[in-house]
């Protein structure tokens, strides 16, 4: 057996080695872990779309009242706006007339769940159940079968979004919240709405909230001013080869970069 023997000059260009193979092999390791990390992809509803059109889409979550729905149908049809309204299956039980104005009224009537859960909380099949009966019932009343879905308290998880693309329905979110039920004034809506609201955005509005109606008129104002077109989310959101990034943008497959 040969023993060898360094001099100390000779002893830090040996140790630098080794400590370089060392910090290459564990940057190795740790870009291995982070590749398979990213390969786990989260699934995301639509928050938005990627476009290059000047589109909007206006939702409007109805669970609870029912005060402002016919003001609401007043101010969208003076001024040529569809929306997109999101109804609780326990809301269609309550106002069936309302949900047959807003339809009649040229809106889109969506599902927003039966009886407005946690859907994370629920088992596969109650979360079918939930989506199928409001389904149901909002198609007893306008003779057409919601393609979106919303999630009640915008909760959801990995099971959740699975299961609405299961019963062939796309799962909506926001990229835009008005905060109208924390009773925010008119203005402060409106100059929260306008400020944020981009190409593709999906803004969340609700039926039944204090000042929605007064900020309604001018936010349309200022973004018709702006040079936006107001569409229905079924209208704006891509229906086939498409992706949706971790921050729930909806793209057309070939314009995504990886």
């Amino acid at each position: 057996m040969r023993l060898f023997i360094f001099k100390r000059k000779h002893l830090l260009p040996v140790c630098g080695v080794f400590l370089a193979i060392g910090i290459v092999c564990a940057a190795g390791l740790t870009n291995s872990d982070t590749a398979q990390t990213a390969a786990v992809k989260r699934e995301v509803p639509i928050y938005c779309v990627a476009t290059d059109d000047k589109k909007v889409a206006l939702s409007f979550d109805a669970a609870w009242g029912n005060e402002d729905t016919e003001l609401l149908i007043e101010i969208l049809g003076k001024n040529d706006v569809p929306a997109t309204f999101f109804v609780v299956g326990e809301w269609v039980d309550k106002y069936p007339e309302s949900v047959k104005a807003l339809y009649d009224a040229g809106h889109d009537i969506m599902n927003h769940s039966d009886t407005h859960p946690h859907m994370p909380q629920l088992s596969r099949e109650q979360m079918i159940n939930e989506i199928n009966n409001c389904n149901s019932k909002i198609e007893a009343v306008t003779g057409k079968c919601p393609t979106l879905f919303r999630m009640p308290y915008g909760d959801y998880n990995d099971l959740v979004v699975k299961t609405v693309g299961e019963v062939n329905m796309y799962p909506i979110q926001w990229d835009v919240d008005s905060l109208d039920w924390k009773g925010l004034s008119a203005d402060e809506i409106c100059k929260r709405v306008t400020s944020k609201v981009k190409n593709g955005s999906i803004v969340l509005f609700h039926n039944a909230a204090e000042n929605t109606p007064a900020a309604l008129q001018p936010i349309v104002e200022t973004l018709k001013n702006d040079g936006y077109e107001f569409v229905k989310i079924t209208d704006l959101i891509y229906k086939e080869n498409y992706t949706i990034d971790n921050a729930g943008m909806q793209h057309l497959s070939e314009t995504v970069t990886q």
